[in-house]
């Protein structure tokens, strides 16, 4: 509890209840079996937040001290500052299998802070080894608007300069009311493959997405990391400008320090671990904005059929429904957008049971975590996601028990081996046997969660893993969901969540119901021996160079060639160019290139003709110049 005194509060020493709040990173509900207290002027504890130093100045100073990360625990706003001899109450985050209760102190200067460490029940098999401290993560950073104004009128200049957007070239051979383009999915990938398609050219385009303004792609709905898995120093939506990349954006708020010259609370760009989820929906945001990407949001894609050499889109949107013609089609429909989210088969369970609403969730469902306080949970799997969403419920007060059937978790992410410039442009020339054999071999490994993922879950005593554990079956009831575990034991939840990913199964989009019987897909390509070893990946479509669908039997093989996927399930063919930020920029410049080079070659007659007719005169300001001569 943040315990305020209320007698010395000179005006000079006041410090913003939200700069402590924001750079300690407040944690709720961890129970701990002491307390701390800090007793230091508040200008002194400003300087130690604002520097964001708390715990490398613990670990600095500290001698022989093992425990030294520290969190505030809860944090009750009784005054809007904190003064002189508050107190706030403090653990440690992680403490290692077997830590010892004891009183530390630690000198900072002038001024004493004591705290107690205490340990945690834990299944983890490593104990005999302190654990490194988390770094500070947060989902968001303040907005500096007036900087983002400069940076983007910067980034227009530099946009200029590059020609963009490039003037229309396309000789249009169809009635004014076909599209050249019609992209579906306006999240990270289709804005990326949007801008890719102006910068050549292509600008009869339109650009549709179901969500709201920022609802595109994950990062403000089932998305539940507090930063992105990636180093924060990728790059991709930008396409190669600089000013238009994430690390400009954050730099132009929060400059390329240790501390924002902005918000003392916020990390500057050295500091920064890695990037916040919604600063990232933000920035996508503005790359839009900048670059001028016209997306029409409320906008969905109800069926796709062809007619007249050209696709036709039924699409809903604000004004109602309306047929779109377009010469071609880009699904970037996200990481479910080749199949739907995975729901294990279970004997009792079926999801149009009422008495499962409410109670049995996917990760990608919307859920009131604020609901699940004082609940137990149940949560199935070990990936990102499974502990992404163990991790939101047990910081609303929830107890959490995740299960999965693997003995040990996944140590090693070999896709981090597979996404240099060299593999992500080379790997789609390769044989079928050799792409076979790279991805098959890096699914068969699994992606294990992230290392801050697992410690914010780790960090509560409410949280528990058991390995080599399955589920068996999955009853909802009127008051619990009833599990059955792999040993035949039965355990009774408020909720369960299935952490289980997503299936690649192009069956399973409405929206190409015409043509899905008939994709290609990479069963056809491999033994029968090697698509029954990898059932998922032998479900992947297998797409031409250009991303285009391709049929199995020939069957609407020329409109099958004007829709082109964009998104995972493009991995097989192209690698993750589609769907994660190392390939991004390389698999929206390469669709670009193609969708281009496709249009010209259609029109290469048109193309012809207009080149006889051009009669520009290079010599029409000299004496030499002929009228009619070439």
């Amino acid at each position: 509890t943040l315990e305020l005194g209320r007698n010395h509060h000179p005006s000079g020493l006041l410090v913003p209840v939200h700069i402590v709040g924001n750079a300690l990173r407040v944690v709720r509900r961890l129970q701990i079996h002491g307390h701390a207290q800090i007793v230091t002027p508040a200008r002194q504890l400003q300087r130690m937040v604002s520097l964001a130093r708390l715990r490398a100045g613990l670990q600095g100073n500290a001698t022989g001290l093992r425990h030294h990360q520290l969190e505030v625990i809860r944090f009750e706003h009784q005054l809007d500052v904190v003064a002189t001899h508050d107190v706030l109450q403090l653990g440690p985050r992680e403490i290692s299998p077997g830590g010892r209760k004891a009183i530390e102190t630690v000198k900072l200067g002038h001024r004493w802070i004591i705290f107690a460490a205490v340990s945690y029940e834990t299944n983890s098999p490593i104990v005999d080894r302190a654990l490194a401290p988390v770094p500070l993560q947060t989902i968001s950073s303040s907005r500096n608007h007036d900087a983002l104004t400069a940076l983007s009128q910067q980034a227009r200049r530099d946009l200029q300069r590059l020609n963009y957007p490039a003037p229309n070239w396309v000789i249009a051979p169809h009635a004014d009311n076909v599209l050249d383009v019609l992209i579906v999915g306006a999240g990270m990938c289709g804005q990326t493959a949007a801008f890719a398609l102006q910068r050549e050219g292509l600008r009869n385009i339109r650009i549709i997405d179901a969500a709201a303004r920022g609802g595109e792609g994950p990062w403000a709905t089932y998305a539940r990391m507090l930063t992105l898995r990636s180093p924060k120093q990728l790059t991709g939506p930008d396409l190669g400008v600089p000013s238009l990349t994430f690390r400009a954006w954050y730099e132009a708020q929060h400059g390329s320090g240790d501390i924002s010259n902005f918000d003392a609370s916020v990390p500057g760009w050295a500091a920064l671990h890695k990037i916040g989820r919604v600063d990232w929906r933000d920035y996508l945001l503005w790359v839009r904005d900048t670059a001028d990407i016209p997306v029409e949001n409320l906008t969905r894609l109800d069926s796709l059929t062809d007619e007249d050499s050209v696709a036709v889109a039924r699409i809903t949107g604000p004004h109602g429904s309306e047929t779109v013609r377009a010469r071609k089609v880009i699904l970037a429909l996200g990481r479910d957008g080749s199949g739907a989210p995975r729901w294990p088969s279970f004997p009792s369970l079926s999801m149009q049971d009422p008495l499962a609403k409410g109670r049995v969730f996917h990760t990608m469902d919307e859920m009131d975590f604020t609901a699940m306080q004082g609940k137990t949970i149940a949560v199935l799997g070990a990936g990102a996601s499974a502990f992404d969403n163990a991790a939101c419920a047990l910081e609303a007060g929830a107890t959490v028990q995740q299960f999965a059937r693997r003995k040990l978790m996944p140590q090693i992410n070999k896709s981090k081996a597979a996404s240099f410039p060299g593999f992500l442009r080379g790997y789609s020339q390769l044989d079928d046997q050799r792409k076979w054999r790279f991805y098959t071999y890096i699914f068969d490994e699994q992606v294990p969660p992230p290392w801050e993922t697992v410690r914010r879950c780790d960090a509560f005593s409410t949280f528990s893993l058991q390995l080599g554990c399955g589920w068996k079956d999955v009853q909802p009831m009127q008051d619990s969901v009833r599990v059955t575990l792999s040993d035949g034991s039965i355990k009774h939840f408020d909720a369960v969540i299935f952490g289980t990913g997503f299936d690649v199964d192009m069956l399973n989009r409405p929206e190409l119901e015409r043509y899905s019987a008939y994709i290609d897909t990479w069963a056809h390509h491999v033994s029968p021996q090697q698509a029954a070893s990898s059932i998922e990946a032998a479900r992947f479509p297998y797409l031409a160079p250009s991303f285009a669908l391709q049929s199995v039997d020939g069957t609407h093989a020329e409109a099958m060639g004007r829709i082109h996927l964009f998104n995972w399930g493009a991995t097989m063919t192209h690698a993750a160019v589609g769907s994660d930020i190392p390939g991004l920029g390389i698999g929206s410049t390469r669709l670009a290139h193609a969708i281009s080079a496709d249009l010209f070659v259609q029109d290469a007659d048109l193309h012809w003709q207009h080149l006889q007719e051009f009669d520009e005169s290079e010599l029409l300001e000299t004496r030499w110049h002929q009228a009619g001569e070439a």
